[in-house]
């Protein structure tokens, strides 16, 4: 499965698998919505390393991300945490 990524009035959602591959798509719709933006991942059913570590950017660029499924929340802290210890040393 390929990612599939629809815009709303409400932002975007993302439904499949969001890939290394994918990313540039991703960033091009989101610089196109009008802020706030909000990412639903609802849908998503697979993410690998370069997709947690963007969305993590995306949130703190202020992105909004909504129904993310718990493993992806849970990757995502754990990122953050390790790019925390990197950075201190």
């Amino acid at each position: 499965m390929t990612l599939r990524i629809e815009r709303g009035q409400g932002g975007i959602r993302l439904s499949g698998e969001l890939r290394v591959g994918n990313l540039d798509q991703v960033k091009t719709e989101i610089e196109r919505c009008e802020s706030p933006v909000v990412l639903d991942l609802e849908e998503l059913d697979l993410i690998d390393l370069e997709g947690v570590r963007f969305l993590n950017g995306c949130e703190a660029k202020g992105v909004s991300i909504l129904h993310c499924p718990p493993y992806i929340r849970e990757w995502m802290l754990l990122e953050r945490g390790r790019q925390k210890e990197h950075s201190e040393l």
